[in-house]
């Protein structure tokens, strides 16, 4: 049944309230004018600045004052059962002469069967009113009317400019798919600032529509949008998990269901730290070509009853919205490890993520990342929670090399003219992180001497550096036990 189906009934129901929570006003009247279409009962509104007045046909009698007595007297008044779309009227129900008069409407108390609508942003009830309420949520705009949006927005555009808007069609439709999730001014605003920008639909406003649409979706804050999405070729190694992408890209972004072949959830990469598993989430998002969000699960956790719980609720049905997209959990044993004094807030915060990995329909593609395995809860490591676990492990020589050769460019020095052999086999041991700190390193030791950096200045700083994996021994040779057996590799 439709959503216009489910009001139609409730109002031929004669159901005495219901409590729309919107900013859309517009969306409601639309919607009200097709109910009456099927349920025949005149449709009245209220407005603080206009009062009550007709909707459906012309009055002759003038509109009703804005005061609420008066407001609610008229509406007692009234023989002929109606529809009544009460915007921002709640605040006023704090005065005890309007609830009880509301009450009394609603109890049918020498009243007609009507059906009061409260609709606001927010619409918080006085207990003796929300046992009586029910509350309907109103649904967001679908393909059909987003894609009317966009055409209407063109039209307007072209007839105040005087000229056509150029539209990439396959963009455009692009542009309609992503726009779903948002309410039809927030869809209505996007669609403006992309036309105006330059007169064009084209490829090049999908990264300006995503990121408007996350600020839109994110206003508390919880997520955070990663502009710069990395690429494959910008890493060395992680060959395993550049392939394992490659192979499931067409079938995450169809936007048909493809038989027989699941879309892929999410993966989690362990590894030691500074070895690349940040830049690997990052070249997973660019991979599948969709935008990257972060959670930051410090930013989750509150001090009051029920709101961590509250705040990741939130943030994952704003990711959501914002499908198809990459969602980075990065080092998530410190958001779940929680100790015994916390109430109990870390368990239930673990129940509801693995609830939500297994029942999610976005297609919203996880990525976690984690550097010590021992304070991964068990639930999360079981088969099925990801689609794999690969171990970013320490660089191997030619993959060392790989990175000298990427870090010495990226600062417009030429990899030929060192020994990039030489200098892998001196860097044994060492992190992506800790071969990129030593070449800085050289370079600043070669401005201060005056000199160009080179290959001894590179051999000296490598010298002059102790990696994690020296420093933490121990701990790092037990993370590469327990995950020799245990995971893939990444490279």
């Amino acid at each position: 049944m439709s959503e216009l189906d489910d009001l139609t009934t409730l109002v031929r129901a004669a159901t005495p309230l219901l409590v729309i929570e919107t900013v859309d006003e517009q969306r409601v009247i639309e919607c009200f004018r097709h109910v009456i279409a099927q349920a025949l009962r005149p449709l009245w509104r209220w407005s603080l600045t206009d009062g009550l007045s007709r909707l459906d046909f012309a009055q002759t009698d003038g509109a009703v004052a804005p005061d609420a007595t008066a407001t609610l007297h008229a509406i007692r008044a009234q023989g002929e059962p109606g529809i009544y779309l009460m915007f921002d009227f709640h605040p006023l129900l704090g005065y005890a002469m309007s609830l009880r008069q509301l009450r009394e409407i609603v109890q049918r108390q020498h009243s007609a069967a009507h059906t009061i609508v409260l609709v606001g942003a927010r619409v918080e009830l006085p207990a003796e009113l929300e046992a009586l309420a029910l509350r309907i949520p109103l649904s967001l705009p679908d393909i059909r009317e987003l894609a009317g949006i966009l055409r209407g927005e063109a039209a307007g555009w072209q007839r105040e400019q005087g000229r056509r808007i150029e539209v990439d069609n396959d963009a455009a439709r692009t542009i309609v798919r992503n726009l779903l999730g948002l309410s039809a001014p927030d869809a209505r605003r996007i669609v403006r600032k992309l036309i105006y920008a330059d007169g064009a639909l084209g490829p090049g406003d999908l990264p300006v529509l995503m990121q408007s649409k996350f600020e839109l979706l994110n206003r508390s804050g919880l997520l955070h949008y990663e502009y710069a999405t990395a690429s494959f070729a910008d890493i060395a190694g992680v060959s395993r998990v550049r392939e394992w992408v490659q192979r499931r890209r067409a079938v995450f972004l169809s936007p048909e269901a493809t038989p027989m072949l699941d879309p892929p959830r999410g993966v989690l990469l362990l590894g030691v730290q500074g070895c690349g598993k940040s830049l690997a989430a990052k070249a997973i998002a660019g991979g599948f070509g969709v935008p990257l969000v972060r959670l930051d699960f410090g930013t989750l956790y509150n001090k009051y009853q029920g709101e961590t719980e509250k705040n990741l609720r939130e943030a994952l049905a704003s990711t959501e919205l914002l499908a198809p997209c990459v969602l980075w959990i990065d080092e998530i044993e410190k958001g779940l490890a929680g100790g015994g004094d916390d109430g109990g807030v870390s368990r239930r915060v673990l129940g509801y993520l693995l609830t939500w990995m297994a029942e999610r329909k976005a297609k919203v593609f996880v990525v976690a990342t984690a550097n010590a395995v021992n304070e991964l809860p068990a639930e999360l490591l079981r088969k099925g929670r990801f689609d794999e676990i690969f171990f970013v492990d320490l660089p191997q020589a030619s993959v060392r090399s790989e990175i000298f050769a990427m870090h010495l460019a990226r600062r417009k020095l030429d990899p030929a003219t060192f020994d990039l052999g030489a200098l892998a086999a001196a860097s044994d041991g060492y992190s992506g992180a800790e071969i990129e700190q030593t070449i800085v390193s050289a370079l600043y030791d070669a401005a201060g001497n005056g000199t160009p950096p080179d290959q001894p200045a590179l051999l000296h700083a490598l010298q002059q550096t102790r990696p994690l994996s020296l420093l933490m021994r121990e701990q790092v040779e037990a993370l590469r036990a327990w995950a020799r057996e245990r995971c893939v590799a990444a490279d």
